[in-house]
């Protein structure tokens, strides 16, 4: 991640196997094969419609073992760039993104075989204007709160 938040195409791929795929599931951004993976990170990465430079990124949870991670984040931006895995073809809003994200990454001989990455897409739309949820049980940010609240709790626990 940190290659891709630098910009970083060459060191981004440099982590993949031979055959990766990644899949940003609500928008079904992203590639199958080395060719596809790697477009999919020239046309976004070099952009700048990766990561809107206020990125943050809150650590919830995270499991690993010798073949997968598991990384459960409450990812934190201003949508003043296009995002374009998350919000392809929006023009920035300018509003505040909050929301839960879950990133399964998969290893084989230490290279990345694959990423799935799964968020709220409708609480990210409610967020930046494009959906009402007044008649719909939809939340906004208050889906990134909920988690904060959590991990507030579990860590007062321990």
């Amino acid at each position: 991640m940190n290659a891709e938040v630098r910009g970083d195409l060459e060191t981004t791929m440099a982590t993949m196997s031979d055959s990766p795929h990644i899949n940003n599931i609500p928008t079904q951004v992203g590639g199958i094969g080395y060719d596809c993976v790697k477009r999919f990170y020239t046309s976004l990465v070099p952009t700048g419609k990766f990561f809107p430079p206020d990125l943050e990124v809150v650590p919830v949870s995270q499991t690993i073992d010798e073949n997968q991670l598991v990384d459960e984040m409450i990812f934190k931006c201003t949508h003043t760039t296009e995002i374009g895995w998350m919000l392809p073809n929006i023009p920035p809003t300018g509003k505040r993104i909050e929301v839960p994200l879950v990133v399964i990454v998969g290893f084989k001989d230490g290279k990345v075989t694959h990423e799935h990455i799964y968020w709220d897409q409708a609480s990210v739309l409610v967020q930046i204007g494009l959906l009402d949820p007044e008649s719909l049980p939809v939340y906004g940010r208050e889906t990134a709160m909920k988690m904060e609240e959590i991990i507030v709790h579990t860590n007062e626990q321990q």
